[in-house]
């Protein structure tokens, strides 16, 4: 979180002293200092007039600013601009003075000369404080006012199976009807959406980990708003910090997102944690990533039915998208959608690396070819799931058949998923039976 700092002081050796000082705190972007109340109270009111998200987080007021008294200066600003947190800088910090300070408006006091560690507390209580009424105030320039953006999380049954890729097309697609969207990457040690999509980023997801308050500049901090249109708040380029984003950061990071955009897509990888767990629960759709071979199909059964266990989600409540498909695979949809429970889209993605291959390779999933028919079937699908404002998006791959038409052949691999039903697909059969 970059806090922002205006300094107000009229004896310029303290202003240099005060802005070197500011310079060496962590996150901190210190303005040039105001000289007089006139000037602090006139600079204020320009930004406040943009939008209240261009106030400083804290201002610092010196003793000695006039011509207003210290005092009497951050009763004005305490009172016309709230959002902001006010610290008076004195060489007097007994409780007098810091007793009036208070009742005037000001969130802390700082005693001259100032030390690092004082200031940097001060500094921070202040914002945290500012940040806080901000969230209160009401919501910032472009966010929705509605209940709320929709959140849909991709998820694969195994590595391999194309969900990253499933996930940027999605946001892609979204993106390009229209929607204001944003894509996380919450495969946390080992997210591959920037390599994807050729970024480079300093922020991450971890990085609004512990933050109890995440207001929509803090958020702002976070996201890298790429050249596609999509804000991308990216997996930790430290894997090892991916432990830093529980459950609980990730319901605050998913709700600020939805506060803020009208769809939040989320790659939640192949492993289960606490953090991509908790994404698919609140997800209004659950999308689970699989290919139609019999290792990929059970590990597709085996994590719905851990879903289940931990009461994360509903196997007919997982929606099932079947990648690399062709007519002549022995494992069809329908035959998927019957052994896991879940319930598979009309559209089922065509087999076709060759056409990828290039764009994966350059990190430029994004100029993929509008006739790439991987492309044309999830932008339907896109569409499907209702991602989509307007039409459902491009028509379905040339030769893709929805699910429920496509034939199942009983043999080969479908024998040997049948036959895992009795065995390794043996807890499916008794606990679907319970319930």
């Amino acid at each position: 979180m970059t806090t922002r700092i205006l300094p107000a002081v009229g004896d310029p050796e303290a202003a240099r002293a005060m802005v070197t000082l500011l310079s060496q705190l962590p996150d901190a972007e210190p303005a040039g200092p105001v000289t007089d109340s006139t000037a602090l109270i006139d600079t204020l009111a320009r930004l406040a007039a943009e939008s209240v998200g261009e106030l400083p987080e804290v201002v610092l007021v010196h003793e000695r600013i006039g011509p207003l008294p210290a005092l009497e200066l951050i009763r004005e600003v305490a009172l016309r601009f709230p959002a902001v947190g006010v610290v008076l800088v004195s060489s007097d910090a007994g409780p007098a003075l810091f007793s009036a300070a208070m009742d005037s408006g000001a969130r802390g006091l700082a005693g001259l000369p100032l030390t690092y560690d004082e200031l940097a507390a001060r500094v921070q209580a202040a914002a945290q404080w500012s940040t806080g009424v901000r969230r209160h105030l009401g919501r910032g320039p472009g966010e929705p006012t509605g209940p709320g953006g929709t959140v849909v999380t991709v998820t694969g049954a195994k590595g391999g199976v194309g969900a990253t890729f499933t996930a940027v097309q999605f946001a892609l697609a979204a993106t390009a009807a229209g929607r204001r969207t944003a894509l996380v990457d919450l495969d946390l040690q080992a997210g591959d959406v920037a390599s994807y999509l050729d970024v480079r980023f300093r922020r991450s997801v971890a990085d609004l980990a512990g933050i109890e308050d995440i207001s929509p500049r803090v958020l702002q901090d976070a996201v890298y708003e790429d050249r596609t249109g999509l804000a991308l708040l990216l997996a930790p380029a430290d894997g090892e910090r991916g432990e830093e984003v529980d459950d609980r950061a990730a319901r605050l990071v998913i709700g600020a997102l939805r506060a803020r955009y009208e769809l939040v897509v989320i790659d939640c990888g192949t492993q289960v944690t606490g953090a991509n767990a908790a994404a698919v629960e609140l997800a209004d759709v659950a999308v689970l990533v699989t290919t139609p071979d019999v290792v990929s199909v059970r590990a597709a059964k085996r994590l719905v039915r851990m879903w289940e266990r931990l009461q994360v989600r509903k196997a007919e409540d997982t929606t099932m998208v079947v990648n690399r498909w062709s007519k002549h695979t022995e494992i069809q949809p329908s035959l998927i959608e019957r052994i896991t429970r879940t319930r598979a889209t009309r559209t089922p993605v065509p087999a076709a690396f060759k056409e990828l291959q290039a764009v994966v390779d350059a990190g430029r999933v994004q100029d993929l070819d509008n006739r790439s028919v991987v492309k044309q079937a999830l932008w339907s699908l896109a569409g499907e799931l209702g991602l989509l404002t307007g039409p459902e998006g491009p028509a379905a791959a040339p030769g893709a058949a929805p699910s429920s038409a496509v034939a199942v052949r009983p043999a080969g691999a479908v024998a040997r998923l049948r036959a895992g039903d009795r065995g390794a697909f043996g807890p499916w059969r008794r606990r679907g039976r319970e319930g």
